[in-house]
């Protein structure tokens, strides 16, 4: 490389701006009735963070779905785009068969657990049979017809995650255990011995799973 790339190559590097973090906080859900939707996601057990009006015309309410880092808005004079239009809002959760059961427990419409063999395949009945993930889903609607999706996901995609390994609640992280405590078993069925290290290799699939890097075999 000559030195009149390098000098460029250098000053293109200088001017490029710092990257700053930027933390999704907040999605405005459309709702025609604010205190319909307050019972309905109360219902759902998410935790009701505010809820504030100043006089008639504005009001809002925050609500954060179990251990997640983003909340929802919702209330009067928060958005104009029209009620039931935010569709299709995911929610990523590591056991979809033990949340489309609490939601059903609580009293919300699933939809029957499908799957899909790839992306822009057909969906077919019942999580994906080896738990892919990213592959198996459920929905359900808020009285205004905004919709949610269930998505399960135990093992990200290479680069999804920024080298962090977080667990947004303590089911999360039992489950993540259990599906360690698993492969551990069969990493020592393979080399016929127990490891003395277990805890080194729990460790390491952690955080493969999260980071989206092969777990340890």
């Amino acid at each position: 490389m000559s030195s009149i790339e390098v000098q460029s190559k250098t000053a293109n590097e200088a001017k490029s701006p710092p990257r700053v973090d930027m933390k999704l906080e907040v999605v405005v859900i459309p709702v025609a009735d604010a205190d319909r939707a307050k019972r309905f996601y109360g219902g759902l057990g998410w935790r009701l963070d505010a809820d504030f009006a100043a006089g008639d015309a504005f009001r809002v309410v925050q609500f954060t779905p179990p251990g997640s880092p983003c909340s929802i808005h919702f209330g009067k004079s928060v958005t104009t785009a029209p009620p039931g239009s935010a569709q299709r809002l995911y929610l990523i959760v590591s056991d979809i068969e033990a949340a489309r059961a609490s939601l059903v427990a609580r009293g919300a419409d699933v939809s029957p657990i499908v799957h899909r063999t790839g992306p822009g395949e057909a969906n077919l009945p019942g999580p994906h049979p080896q738990r892919q993930s990213y592959a198996s889903f459920a929905s359900f609607s808020d009285p205004d017809g905004n919709t949610w999706l269930l998505q399960e996901v135990t093992q990200r995609l290479p680069g999804r995650v920024d080298g962090e390994t977080t667990f947004g609640s303590s089911t999360d992280l039992a489950a993540a255990l259990r599906r360690a405590a698993a492969a551990h078993g069969e990493h020592e069925k393979r080399t016929g011995q127990r490891d003395e290290n277990w805890p080194d290799w729990y460790a390491e699939y952690l955080v493969g799973e999260q980071t989206g890097k092969a777990p340890s075999s």
